[in-house]
């Protein structure tokens, strides 16, 4: 079963992306449904036996969405081609909270080279550069919520 803090998590990557469903299923007796409608995020849990519904009013999740929607207006204005992120989940910057990031501003990176990790649903997921070039910006911070097609950094 899905915990409270994973649930609430999933909520807030939910609420920060444009998305109006998702389907999550872990085996047979486990499943996480998740719609936009009127306003609300309905959460559908199912287990083997029986089912559960629980609404949640947007503004109990939206304050992360809400501190990072600012951060994707000026990365635009700047510079450079954006790399954005290709899903919805935790951007973070290093493969281990004691390593040294993958890249800073002024990192040289060619094609293929891993720039971040995305955590999306417990997986690790590698974002990798789509070209050559220079990083002009890191445009969101390490371990915060990003959404499918935010720009996460801006090469030059």
């Amino acid at each position: 079963m899905y915990s409270i803090d994973e649930i609430k998590e999933l909520l807030a990557a939910f609420d920060a992306s444009k998305a109006t469903a998702v389907d999550i299923c872990l085996g047979e007796n486990e499943c996480i449904s998740i719609r936009q409608k009127n306003e609300k995020s309905i959460i559908t849990t199912t287990a083997a036996p029986a089912s559960e519904v629980v609404a949640v009013a947007p503004a109990a999740v939206s304050a992360p969405a809400a501190a990072s929607a600012p951060a994707a207006a000026p990365a635009s204005e700047e510079e450079g081609t954006p790399v954005e992120s290709p899903m919805v989940g935790v951007f973070y910057a290093a493969p281990s909270p004691d390593s040294d990031p993958y890249v800073t501003v002024g990192s040289t990176v060619k094609k293929g080279d891993v720039l971040c990790l995305i955590e999306a649903m417990k997986l690790m997921n590698e974002v990798t550069a789509e070209k050559s070039g220079t990083i002009v910006k890191v445009c969101v911070e390490n371990g915060q919520v990003v959404e499918y097609g935010q720009p996460i950094f801006m090469i030059k």
